[in-house]
């Protein structure tokens, strides 16, 4: 089934929340951001880590994305925010300028791609000598850590055995990662491994609205109704605490220098 992100419908499923400040923490101490004048988002989606790099000083970000209905999204996501603009393009072929960036973002891309080569080829191009290359998504690993009252994503591949197949194929492991980096030339490669809180929820019937929308979750997407009340159910259940619950996912960061 999945998810299609190029549905008006969708347009607003990336837009629903704000970047936690235990990712800006995280990209703070890898890049000196006070430094970015101009930063790339790729596969910006809904706007959510364009307008955090703009909160965190950068400035001028551009969001590019390969849907049309998120780009709308994100430009009403962002529309208070000046220096920033948005614009069509995908990660193999953007149509902006080469070495122009300080800065560029993949956030939730990579496990889309099965040519990084192709990826990271173009990143290199658009950034500046010296310039910073952030990309983070999950490693198989990663995925399949085991449910709790924080790691929410754990449960679904706990209840759907085949979701696991489903994601583990398209994650990259971190070694590949990195030795694509190097062969493309990026140097000072670092991995870091974040425990980013994905969002707070007053208490567990918020959780359940969310996962009912299957807002932000695009393996969701991969569940019929039927399945998706089966593992709200089952969520439900398992989960004892009745007040505040803090989501959150494990990532994986890979930084390269240009």
């Amino acid at each position: 089934m999945g998810i299609d992100f190029h549905s008006k419908k969708n347009k607003t499923s990336y837009t629903t929340r704000d970047a936690d400040k235990t990712w800006v923490e995280a990209i703070n101490k890898l890049i000196p951001v006070e430094e970015i004048s101009n930063a790339l988002d790729i596969a910006c989606g809904g706007g959510i880590y364009t307008k955090a790099l703009s909160d965190m000083g950068v400035g001028e970000v551009t969001g590019v994305d390969f849907s049309e209905a998120m780009l709308e999204g994100a430009k009403q996501n962002c529309k208070a925010y000046k220096n920033i603009s948005f614009k069509h393009g995908n990660a193999f072929e953007t149509g902006l300028h080469s070495n122009k960036y300080d800065f560029v973002l993949e956030r939730a891309l990579i496990h889309h791609i099965k040519d990084l080569n192709a990826c990271f080829k173009e990143a290199h191009r658009l950034l500046t000598d010296g310039g910073f290359y952030i990309v983070q998504d999950r490693t198989p690993e990663d995925c399949l850590l085991i449910g709790d009252e924080n790691h929410i994503r754990g449960y679904f591949f706990e209840l759907f055995p085949r979701l696991v197949e489903k994601e583990t194929s398209r994650r990259h492991s971190s070694q590949h990662v990195m030795a694509v980096l190097r062969d493309i030339g990026f140097k000072s490669i670092e991995e870091v491994k974040l425990w980013e809180t994905r969002k707070v929820y007053e208490n567990k019937e918020h959780l359940l609205d969310d996962l009912r929308e299957r807002t932000g979750r695009s393996i969701l997407h991969e569940l019929d109704d039927q399945e998706l009340r089966f593992l709200v159910k089952h969520i439900d259940n398992s989960l004892e605490n009745k007040g505040t619950i803090v989501e959150k996912d494990r990532w994986t960061i890979w930084k390269g220098v240009k």
